[in-house]
């Protein structure tokens, strides 16, 4: 029988923690009551027990992570041998917390009550947004049939049904934030929704009423009970509210928040944080307010925090892409009909970035402190637009795929960008990224880097222009090339050495072939 370990009642207002220290790693005999773990909030440390005898089984939030109340740390298999007498009693037990968890699919029986849980959400994920509900309470769900979507900060994740039956009492509304490991409804597994109307009818009773206080407490927070120990500065400061911009949970101010609004230093983007202009009424009447996703919250966050970062400057080249447009569609046909995928630009550009990037390893790079770390390996990140905002899918050790492994790479990571089914763990680790505006017609732009890398190329629209060749004018096909790159640890002796390489290997992609 497996025990969850989960995180503690931290204290009046207080939400969430960090993960400091495990004292026990997968694998290890514990007793009861004996310390597993350590989690740090604003206020204090506490201490978490094993609740029985057994083996840590498993780990589920590391060090490091932020976890909520009740959020699952871990799991332990216990140990001992039940007497004749608890046999059945423990026996019925795990049937019925089996029944409750039923983590991913399969019924315990008619009509008993089937927790549907937040599903992992992904590395230093800890919170989601409820965003649409596909079931409504007493509708009939087969098993693994999608009950609802949440939104974090960076992708979308499908709630299956764990098992066939009636979806009971929704627990979180859309709109509503949600833990790792947290409930989100309950679902009568094996019942009927024709076999219990009264029940259903009490089911959706309960709904409105539910949905009442859920609309009660939408919109702007005004109970967020700030820390203490920010409070305290605060009036010893002789600092009002209104001057501190929270980053804790809803808004919540920490001490920490206070100390950057006394140094002048806001913790909210500028832009988000400027009062409006004056709106006239009849304008007003006219205009729609639509919460920002969390996607794009974040993007925001991030593009900001890169202007204030790092040093970043941009530098120009074009390329001539005749070469590459007549080497394409020679073998175009061929390519695909051996590989099963179409030859495009992003290959050749892909592998001209890789290139350049062993020249000039800087650009490569990225800054951990006062250290400067060299990346002996492409992981390439991709834009990709998508419907819900733009990610960064990342091609890994992309410096040693081919020309075919490359454009299959992206062909699938594109296609899961765009039905939101990319995975965390598919956006993180890259370290130098292409974004391709010529999609959308842009001719020139100056690309913002992804953090913490430290350079970003920017492909723009392939246009037909008058060139001077051999001291003839021609028509070729051009395109402006944009690298964006942290001028702290890319000189621009680097950044224009990086673009002629990969303007010369567009150029004349043989030298792709010879290593030149």
């Amino acid at each position: 029988m497996s025990t969850e370990i989960r995180v503690p009642t931290l204290g009046e207002s207080v939400t969430e923690a960090t993960v400091a220290t495990w004292f026990k790693k997968p694998g290890d005999t514990v007793a009861v009551d004996e310390m597993l773990c350590e989690l740090e909030t604003d206020k204090v440390t506490v201490e978490v027990p094993s609740p029985v005898a057994g083996t840590l089984s498993d780990i589920v939030a590391a060090e490091g992570e932020t976890v909520g109340v009740d959020a699952l740390l871990g799991n332990i298999s216990e140990s001992g041998n039940a007497g004749p007498e608890e046999t059945k009693p423990r026996a019925e037990e795990t049937k019925k917390t089996d029944a409750e968890k039923a983590p991913n699919g399969g019924t315990s029986g008619g009509g008993e009550t089937v927790k549907v849980m937040v599903p992992a959400l992904g590395e230093s994920v800890t919170e989601a947004t409820v965003a649409t509900w596909f079931k409504k309470e007493g509708d009939q769900v087969a098993a693994d049939e999608m009950l609802c979507e949440l939104e974090t900060d960076k992708v979308s994740v499908e709630v299956p049904a764990p098992a066939a039956g009636v979806l009971g009492k929704i627990l979180k509304k859309e709109g509503e934030t949600v833990e790792a490991g947290g409930q989100l409804a309950e679902l009568s597994a094996g019942a009927s929704a024709a076999a219990s109307p009264e029940a259903k009818a009490v089911e959706t009773e309960g709904a409105k009423g539910e949905a009442y206080t859920g609309t009660a407490k939408s919109g702007t927070r005004t109970d967020v009970e700030d820390a203490p120990s920010a409070k305290k500065a605060m009036a010893e400061a002789n600092v009002s509210r209104d001057q501190v911009t929270g980053s804790g949970r809803d808004g919540r101010i920490m001490k920490d928040d206070v100390a950057k609004a006394l140094q002048g230093v806001s913790s909210a983007p500028a832009p988000a944080s400027a009062p409006r202009a004056p709106v006239a009424a009849d304008d007003a009447a006219r205009e729609e307010r639509v919460k920002m996703t969390r996607l794009r919250q974040t993007i925001a966050r991030r593009l900001k925090d890169a202007q204030n970062t790092a040093a970043m400057l941009t530098t120009y080249n074009e390329v001539d892409m005749t070469e590459v447009m007549a080497l394409r569609n020679t073998y175009k046909a061929e390519f695909e009909k051996k590989h099963g995928v179409r030859m495009g630009f992003m290959s050749f550009f892909t592998k001209a970035c890789c290139h350049a990037l062993k020249e000039v390893p800087e650009v490569n790079a990225e800054i951990d402190g006062t250290d400067v770390v060299y990346k002996n390996f492409v992981h390439m990140g991709i834009a990709a637009g998508t419907p819900q905002g733009l990610v960064v899918p990342v091609i890994r050790d992309a410096d040693a795929m081919s020309f075919a492994e490359i454009e299959k790479a992206i062909a699938e990571k594109g296609a899961r960008a765009r039905d939101g089914k990319l995975s965390m763990a598919e956006m993180q680790g890259g370290t130098f990224t292409i974004s391709n505006g010529g999609v959308y017609g842009s001719l020139m732009s100056s690309p913002i880097l992804n953090p913490p890398q430290s350079g970003i190329l920017g492909m723009h629209k392939i246009q037909d222009r008058p060139m001077v060749i051999d001291g003839e004018i021609k028509i070729r096909p051009m395109m402006y090339l944009a690298l964006s790159y942290d001028h702290r640890i890319v000189d621009g002796k680097g950044a224009v050495t990086f673009l002629v390489r990969v303007k010369e290997a567009l150029e004349d992609p043989r030298r792709l072939l010879m290593d030149l």
